[in-house]
């Protein structure tokens, strides 16, 4: 094999390898995409749950007082 179609072999072979690593590198993108959603979404809910304890432990609270005044009062 010559100097320059060795070359040209190890230019392809770089060419290919760089083509197969921008295809992995897309996938991944669309990958990272995905879970950006999901993360999203899962902070949402936490939100919302987090909104949902606040207010039972507000209700719970407040059954508690109501309860103690009406212990005292008899």
């Amino acid at each position: 094999m010559s100097d320059t179609s060795q070359r040209s072999a190890d230019f392809l072979a770089v060419v290919v390898e760089n083509a197969e690593l921008r295809q992995q590198l897309a996938e991944v993108q669309d990958q990272c995409i995905e879970l950006a959603v999901d993360a999203g979404e899962q902070h949402a809910e936490n939100e919302a749950l987090r909104r949902r304890l606040a207010q039972a432990e507000q209700e719970r609270d407040d059954w508690r007082a109501e309860a103690e005044r009406a212990r005292r009062t008899g």
